[in-house]
């Protein structure tokens, strides 16, 4: 039976948590919090650094010591932080995209492939979220820092896994109802037939999918915004729901396996209604840790970029 723990407070909104298995620690943002942030649990220390606009990811530099690559509004920029303060420094920018007052354009969730290539995708979120239109794109980075499109037409960019035994990437636009399949090539960074792999609509599911991982069986992990649960589906067998993690609080939004062994999931989670006026649940905004669920799973992939 999975054992459930509130390790961390504090997030407005956490997103796009990375195991660095160097540091056996977390890595994770705050979004509209505007910050970075670090968990160790051999220590249960949480360490915020702000930074200039709002971060949707973290992930570090390969070869590189506290250099990471994060997103702030609709830049990728390479960053210093040593974990331990509030000083963080832009060491050099990566790519931008387009963006106004009238159709704002951010980078949200993002992952690296095998290769070291980082893939990540904008979105244009309305103040309700389901009027959001279709402006967003997903796009690869490459090490020479060259921003290469690859699927227009978007509502909410989200949550992405590889499974390179099948050759296959996962990917969730959170309003296009689930998670989709692509076939996958690592070496050319293409990717191709797309279709639905999972839909919560059809399966009774409530809540909007977020952000996703993979474990070492090619099982998928789903966090389920406003759903307060995380899925596991079959990486395989598509629209096959093979366990539920209920939580006690509705937004939960993205999930990395962790700890020593990797066997430990990690949890995000955010409040539903940010207003400070009301008092603040504890449960939502937590970290939470998930035990005793009998898999692993694999090392994540940090960002590689030329010298």
């Amino acid at each position: 039976m999975p054992t459930i723990e509130r390790v961390a407070e504090g997030c407005i909104l956490g997103e796009g948590p990375h195991w660095d298995a160097s540091t056996q620690s977390l890595f994770l943002v705050d979004v509209p919090g505007r910050q970075i942030l670090k968990y160790t649990p051999s220590t249960n220390k949480l360490t915020k650094a702000p930074v200039e606009k709002q971060p949707s990811f973290i992930i570090p530099v390969e070869g590189k010591i506290n250099e990471f690559v994060i997103s702030q509004g609709n830049e990728l920029v390479v960053v210093f932080w040593d974990g331990e303060t509030e000083d963080v420094k832009i060491l050099q920018n990566i790519s931008k995209v387009a963006t106004s007052v009238e159709i704002p354009n951010y980078f949200n969730d993002a992952k690296c492939d095998s290769s070291g290539r980082l893939w990540t995708g904008t979105v244009s979120i309305a103040a309700d979220i389901f009027k959001t239109q279709p402006l967003g794109t997903l796009y690869s980075v490459d090490a020479t820092k060259q921003l290469k499109s690859h699927v227009d037409k978007i509502y909410v960019s989200n949550g992405i896994a590889f499974n390179d035994k099948i050759k296959k990437m996962f990917y969730v636009d959170s309003l296009g109802g689930g998670v989709d399949q692509f076939d996958f090539d690592v070496t050319t960074a293409t990717i191709s037939n797309r279709i639905p792999w999972f839909d919560l609509q059809k399966l009774g599911i409530p809540g909007i999918v977020d952000g996703m991982t993979i474990d070492s069986d090619g099982n998928l992990w789903v966090a389920v915004s406003r759903g307060s649960r995380v899925l596991k589906i079959d990486g395989y067998k598509a629209q096959t729901l093979l366990d539920t993690i209920n939580f006690p609080t509705q937004k939960v939004t993205s999930v990395a396996f962790g700890g020593a062994n990797l066997d430990e999931l990690y949890v995000t989670t955010g409040h539903m209604v940010y207003d400070e006026t009301k008092p603040r649940d504890p449960a939502a905004g937590a970290i939470y840790r998930v035990t005793g669920l009998g898999v692993k799973g694999i090392p994540a992939v940090n960002f590689r970029l030329s010298v």
